[in-house]
């Protein structure tokens, strides 16, 4: 390779230098892509790339192998100014051409001095202009420069040889490079507007147009006949009588459950009174007991509704008059099932029926005191959980006091380490340095025999860019021979439309075949057929219909008379529950109950006496006169629950039964 001595070629590139260097620098850009810093060592790499490049002249293998060495032995230096060129100016160029901009940086900041500007100029212009001139002008650039491209290369190497090597020698050919990156943005600008040519004028010609046949005159359609639509009736913009009158039964069946609730609050049941003396007192207080005077409640004001009538018929659809009816059919069906085996001399179920409500007492009374147990063990669950709290205190400081002084012991060996890994690091250092001193002998003697490589690919260059010149002649002298073809053939005429008649008949030798107008007629015909079809089917719907409702009519008379039945019986049922819950007694204490809250008090009792000395908190404890509160809220919510239990487990009487009181 030359170098700034070496004789300048012509102003002009020729085709045959920008085939070449553009030849050598894609290369050069696919190896670059195929090498991976963190697993490739650049050695092996090298030797891979020299035996692939056998194939080629001596003088394209140097100056490919020189780029490939150059970027390999510069990688930081390039990457820093490449990264930051996408960064700031090169935000829509591609990532593929990462290696073209880092060749062009190696080129232009260490190889411009030996190759020279004409060489230099060369292989710009071989590549493509945008991008060239985009990349040109942010390297160039005087404020980055001397700003953060010095300080950033000053990391890796010493802030002298940075400045004595690279930065000055951009600066002293910023003139030459101006002018390239002048001469490549008006070759853009040039071939992004070309020269406006004078339009061709429009020249209006005659249209040929073919006289068309007179059309003939259709058959007149007969005029559909619309039948009469009948008025929309005035129910529709209505809201129905139905819904006024369940809006009205809402509104005052909830007046009447507040009446009930408001009642029910006022007059409480008598196991649901809490009792007027006071809590046990508990062995550690000295405060005698208060009495709980049971919550006073407001009386709300009566609100006034309008009170509907309760023979107000509900609109039912079909399936639920339906399903109502045949449930009261098998109701009576069973009923009379019954008097028959009466009749026949079957027995009566009265014995068992009250063998059974005894025997229900009694599974009550036993659920009643194992739901007793169950909460005693839940309190009994509560001491032991807060004894095994305070264990759990205890040992959780042992642990505390461990861990602070291993905590101590690993600091004290990490800062000895710390000593240690900076006395190496300092002599690492220094090896370093005595290395870059060899490598600069090693480079000056490298260069010279890159210069010498640079003058063979130059003359070479300048052969392969005139036969590629020829080449290109030749192809676009073939291109518009063709284009003149196809011209000349978009100007022939071709023949367009085509007459039918209606009323022939094609004559392909089908079965059946028929004209358009034939086919008209018979689709007519079809069409009146299938609309006598649905009149018919849609008086047997109707009759249908009528059918259904009649049915459905005796049915809802059926059901409103079973109702009738079935709420009467539900009123004696009704008296019959209120005499039972009358004469319900309250549970009685089992002797589960009696150990169980023995054993609470004893656990309460070690668990104070275990917290006096060292004073360790539970985290639900709560005051004595809190707990007194607490202790009797839940007694008065589980009689309530046990008196709505004995209300549920009431027996009834079944269907059949409720039909023979009716």
């Amino acid at each position: 390779m030359g170098g700034s001595e070496a004789p300048a070629g012509p102003n002009r590139v020729t085709p045959r230098k920008m085939a070449y260097y553009g030849k050598c620098i894609e290369i050069a850009m696919k190896h670059l892509d195929r090498f991976q810093p963190q697993k490739d060592s650049p050695e092996q790499f090298l030797e891979a790339a020299a035996a692939s490049l056998q194939t080629l002249s001596p003088q394209k293998q140097a100056f490919i192998m020189e780029i490939l060495s150059g970027c390999l032995e510069y990688h930081k230096l390039l990457t820093i100014v490449v990264d930051a060129f996408y960064v700031r100016d090169g935000r829509l160029c591609p990532r593929a051409d990462y290696s073209l901009f880092e060749v062009l940086c190696y080129l232009a900041t260490f190889q411009l001095e030996e190759l020279g500007f004409q060489v230099f100029r060369d292989v710009v212009q071989a590549q493509p202009t945008h991008k060239a001139c985009k990349f040109l002008r942010f390297l160039f650039n005087p404020l980055n420069l001397g700003s953060w491209i010095k300080d950033e290369w000053s990391l890796v190497y010493e802030t002298s040889h940075v400045k004595e090597n690279w930065i000055d020698p951009l600066m002293r050919w910023q003139p030459e490079i101006q002018e390239l990156i002048n001469q490549l943005q008006g070759e853009l600008t040039s071939q992004l507007s070309p020269p406006k040519s004078k339009a061709k004028v429009t020249e209006p010609k005659e249209l040929s147009l073919t006289t068309p046949r007179p059309r003939a005159i259709p058959v007149p359609e007969p005029v559909p006949q619309v039948a009469e639509t009948r008025p929309v009736p005035r129910s529709t913009y209505e809201p129905p009588k139905e819904q006024r009158l369940l809006e009205m039964t809402k509104r005052y069946n909830r007046w009447k459950a507040e009446e009930l609730l408001l009642q029910a609050n006022i007059k409480e049941l008598r196991c649901a009174v809490p009792r007027s003396r006071g809590e046990p007192q508990l062995q550690d207080s000295k405060k005698k007991p208060r009495l709980r005077l049971p919550p006073r409640i407001l009386k709300a004001q009566k609100l006034t509704f309008y009170t509907p009538n309760d023979n107000a018929p509900v609109k039912l659809n079909t399936a639920a008059i339906l399903r109502e009816g045949a449930l009261y059919q098998r109701q009576v069906e069973k009923e009379l099932q019954r008097v028959d085996r009466l009749v026949d001399g079957a027995g009566d179920f009265s014995e068992f029926l009250e063998w059974q409500r005894r025997m229900q007492a009694k599974d009550r009374e036993e659920q009643l005191a194992a739901g007793e147990v169950r909460r005693l063990l839940g309190k009994l669950s509560h001491e032991e959980a807060a004894l095994a709290r305070q264990q759990v205190a205890r040992e959780k400081r042992r642990t505390a006091e461990l861990k602070k002084e291993e905590t101590a012991e690993l600091m004290q060996r990490c800062t000895e380490r710390r000593l240690r890994e900076e006395k190496s690091m300092k002599k690492l250092v220094e090896q370093v340095m005595e290395t870059q001193k060899n490598v600069r002998a090693a480079q000056t003697e490298l260069r010279k025999g890159r210069r010498r490589i640079a003058q063979e690919v130059t003359e070479e260059n300048r052969e392969l860019l005139q036969r590629s010149a020829e080449a290109a002649k030749e192809e676009q002298g073939q291109r518009r021979a063709l284009v003149s073809q196809l011209r000349a053939l978009e100007f022939q005429p071709t023949r367009r439309g085509k007459l039918v008649d209606l009323t022939q008949t094609p004559g392909h030798g089908l079965e059946g075949e028929m004209s358009v107008v034939e086919l008209r007629e018979r689709l007519a015909l079809l069409k009146e057929t299938r609309r006598r079809q649905e009149e018919e089917r849609r008086d047997q719907i109707i009759q249908g219909k009528r059918a259904k409702s009649q049915e459905l009519r005796d049915t809802v008379e059926q059901v409103a008379l079973c109702r009738a039945a079935m709420g009467r019986s539900a009123a004696l049922r009704w008296e019959e529950k209120k005499a039972r819950w009358a004469a319900a007694g309250a549970p009685s204490q089992d002797e589960r109950v009696l150990e169980l809250q023995r054993r609470i008090q004893e656990k309460a009792a070690e668990r104070r006496a275990r917290a006096a000395p060292g004073h360790v908190p539970a985290p639900r404890a709560v005051r004595p006169k809190q707990r007194a509160q607490l202790e009797a809220q839940r007694r008065l919510e589980l009689e309530r629950s046990r008196e709505r239990w004995l209300r549920a487990q009431q027996p009834g009487c079944g269907p059949a039964r409720r039909l023979g009181a009716a």
